[in-house]
């Protein structure tokens, strides 16, 4: 599919590529140097424990408050009543404490994206600084008593939001950022043999096709376990990354799942591996759809 003219414009900066590759190493590293403490922080801003991203959640903080900021300062500007200025003022703040969040959550889902994906995401981000600074001196503004020009810069600055809301919208549903990846075909209903029983040694994982379903299956302590081969996060193969005890790390981003029920142990992946049964008859690997 091709992309709409404004962001395929994007695509083709090539200057994007060096900053993106000093600011994505600058955060991965900071997050490396942090060790436990920093990935705990890293996966709670990936969202894991929300079973889907974080940053999409607060990005409509700033936005909403952004927008009644606006209504208000129109009514404001009709009627001249104090409380519409009062609240418009307060729906600027509460839209800058809302765009640090959703900043610091985009960047670090944006950290682990590459090609088009990244060079939009650095624009989507650029603007959205650009939005926050606008507005930062529209509420500076406010509080002196520069009305007029204070809401001249709020209405930048929102131009400017809906620009980076735009290249969000892209980012999702072209680009496909932030959705599962993983194939959710159901796989096959009943058992189906998969692999011979003496082909998978302990601590080895193989890829496996189960009625056109591509799965790896694990051995671990003795038990065989099965999940999904493509990552949920960007559709990584599973089978190509390495076992932690009984989870899986894909090889790509380093998101991590237990292998025994495809939930996310750290991310940035944050959607769960679809979960196969397994079983071994007449010395092979059986497997099916998780009936859990």
């Amino acid at each position: 599919m091709a992309l709409p003219a404004p962001v395929a414009l994007i695509d083709r900066q090539p200057w994007l590529d060096p900053l993106g590759d000093r600011l994505q190493n600058g955060i991965l590293a900071a997050w490396e140097a942090a060790g436990t403490a920093g990935r705990r922080v890293k996966n709670f801003l990936h969202g894991v424990w929300l079973g889907h991203p974080l940053h999409p959640v607060l990005t409509d903080v700033p936005l909403g408050a952004w927008t009644v900021a606006l209504s208000l300062d129109a009514m404001d500007s009709i009627g001249g009543r104090r409380r519409f200025a009062r609240g418009a003022d307060a729906a600027v703040a509460v839209g800058l404490a809302g765009a640090v969040g959703a900043a610091v959550t985009g960047m670090n889902d944006w950290a682990h994206t590459s090609g088009s994906s990244r060079r939009i995401g650095l624009v989507h981000g650029m603007l959205n600084t650009t939005a926050a600074a606008l507005y930062t001196t529209s509420f500076i503004l406010r509080r002196r008593g520069a009305r007029a020009e204070g809401q001249g810069f709020a209405m930048l600055g929102f131009a400017v939001s809906m620009a980076a809301a735009y290249l969000g919208g892209n980012l999702v549903y072209h680009e496909r950022v932030g959705v599962s990846h993983a194939d959710d075909r159901p796989g096959p209903r009943d058992f189906v043999p998969v692999l011979a029983d003496a082909e998978l040694g302990e601590g080895q994982m193989r890829r496996v096709n189960a009625d056109g379903v591509s799965v790896v299956v694990a051995r671990c302590g003795g038990a065989v376990f099965a999940v999904g081969e493509v990552c949920s996060h960007m559709g990584g193969p599973l089978a190509e990354g390495r076992l932690e005890g009984e989870s899986v790390r894909c090889p790509w981003h380093g998101s991590r799942f237990a292998l025994e029920d495809g939930r996310v142990l750290e991310g940035p992946a944050t959607f769960p591996q679809p979960c196969f049964d397994t079983r071994i008859r007449a010395e092979r690997i059986e497997v099916r759809a998780a009936r859990r």
